[in-house]
């Protein structure tokens, strides 16, 4: 049955709010404020200040709560500045006390909160919350001389990489050296309103010089060899105003350029070099490749999987331990990261205070290296052995292969929530620095929500009378 309500808006005075009493404790956010470590947060925000002199900074708790909820919640910057102003739980997680209506900051200043937050940082923040709810076993005094193989080695280890794009365009060759030229060109016209030049700024005509790149950008397939003739065009005409540029900085001087302009105009020049070289040799690639004009740090990362064989953004090496999930390695360069297998171990024995038992990881990683540094100190290797199949192979052995080829499903069900729940598929971000940060910030926030499942999940044992980790239960009160 349905019964038909009055349509008229309610009036302001007539809306009811349940805040009198205070405000729900059991809300996600008064939860996920008592999970991180602010004090900690403080002391690392206040480095990048003076206390002696200076206008004061924004709180670290605002700023760090901010850039959390931008992440957890997949907001842009606006987004967050709106969404702080509309939510009091949001209000408590950074810190205020009592509830604003106006904006708290400027939503630029998102992009100097991502500058103060340093991935380095994030990836301690994730430490401490993972000390708090897994804290390090201290070795007892008769497994001091105990060897790995006599049960040593606790947990396990696994281990994935996967890439987080950046915010460009595919990128063409022909596509690159026409924003050479574009680029190129709005210098110009910044420099000669200071020169005594007059006349034409260009030695072309601009509109020819755009028709000839449309006539083969705005082909479905263009043919190589047409492609290969734009290229040469366009290159030509970029060459062309560098050398004009190069006159009119010597006549008006190269500080008539703001910063931003000095760097895009090194960038089109290390970009033009680049294209020359592959065009002049007739090669496809060349070292230390530029993309794009507008990210010149992102590099093309060869994934070789279906729908996606290159990737442009950063790539990250994950590791999960016990649902936990840590940044490894973190770089826009391609690199291999079966040889960071030792070094990823090595930090989980810092965490846990031994060895893992098991790693499981896919075949990049099942090295000579890798399985020798695995065998000397106890560590079962996920996969096959090398060398042709065992005759001798058991049942148990297939069972245990099959166990870890589900088990390291959790990866990559970790890549699969960071990219579709968190923008993990998309970094908005197009500094170099904050890009990094945003991406670390991501993997927080998936962090904190499987505190939070952790968190619920003890409380339902407890309160059905199961068995519960007695450090899990401190973690239960702490938190609580």
């Amino acid at each position: 049955m349905y019964r038909k309500h009055d349509k008229a808006q309610l009036t302001m005075d007539e809306f009811y709010l349940p805040f009198g009493d205070g405000l729900d404790a059991n809300n996600r956010w008064v939860k996920i404020a008592r999970l991180i470590p602010w004090d900690f947060i403080e002391e690392q925000y206040a480095r990048n200040f003076s206390e002696e002199s200076g206008r004061p900074s924004i709180p670290s708790r605002i700023a760090f709560g901010a850039l959390f909820i931008k992440e957890q919640e997949n907001l842009t910057d606006e987004g967050t500045v709106a969404y702080l102003c509309e939510n009091p739980y949001a209000q408590y997680l950074v810190g205020l006390k009592a509830f604003r209506k106006e904006p708290l900051f400027n939503s630029s200043m998102m992009v100097h909160f991502r500058k103060r937050f340093t991935p380095e940082l994030l990836q301690r923040v994730n430490e401490l919350m993972y000390e708090r709810a897994h804290p390090a076993e201290e070795n007892k005094p008769d497994d001091k001389d105990k060897p790995p193989e006599c049960g040593g080695n606790k947990g396990v280890l696994i281990l994935d990489a996967t890439v987080a794009p950046a915010d460009i365009k595919y990128p063409t060759d022909l596509g690159l050296v026409n924003d050479c030229r574009e680029g190129t060109e709005k210098i110009i016209e910044k420099l000669w309103e200071f020169s005594s030049k007059s006349g034409h700024k260009t030695a072309y005509n601009r509109r020819k010089a755009r028709r000839g790149y449309l006539k083969v950008a705005k082909q479905r397939k263009a043919k190589l060899k047409a492609t290969s003739r734009a290229i040469g065009e366009q290159l030509g005409y970029v060459g062309k105003n560098l050398e004009t540029l190069n006159r009119l900085k010597a006549e008006v001087g190269g500080e008539r350029l703001s910063s931003s302009d000095m760097k895009r105009l090194e960038t089109i020049e290390k970009v033009y070099e680049q294209q020359r070289f592959m065009y002049d040799t007739g090669t496809r690639s060349c070292p230390d490749r530029i993309v794009s004009l507008r990210q010149p740090h992102v590099r093309c990362i060869v994934r070789g999987k279906a729908g996606r064989p290159y990737e442009f953004g950063q790539k990250l090496h994950l590791s999960v331990v016990n649902g936990f999930t840590f940044i490894e390695d973190q770089s826009y360069n391609n690199y291999n990261e079966g040889v960071r297998l030792q070094a990823a171990v090595e930090r989980y024995k810092d965490r846990s205070g031994h060895y893992p038992e098991a790693i499981l990881a896919d075949t990049i990683y099942r090295n000579r290296e890798n399985r020798a540094f695995c065998k000397a100190h106890g560590i079962r290797l996920s996969g096959p052995k090398l060398g042709r199949p065992r005759k001798d192979e058991t049942e148990d052995d297939k069972s245990q292969a099959y166990k870890d080829s589900c088990d390291r499903n959790m990866v990559e069900g970790r890549n699969g929530i960071g990219k579709r729940r968190y923008g993990l598929d998309l970094i908005m971000a197009y500094l170099a620095e904050t890009g990094k940060t945003e991406a670390a910030f991501i993997i927080l926030a998936m962090n904190v929500a499987h505190l939070l499942r952790l968190f619920f999940a003890v409380i339902w044992c407890m309160l059905n009378g199961d068995k519960w980790s007695e450090k899990s239960v401190e973690f239960v009160q702490v938190a609580a």
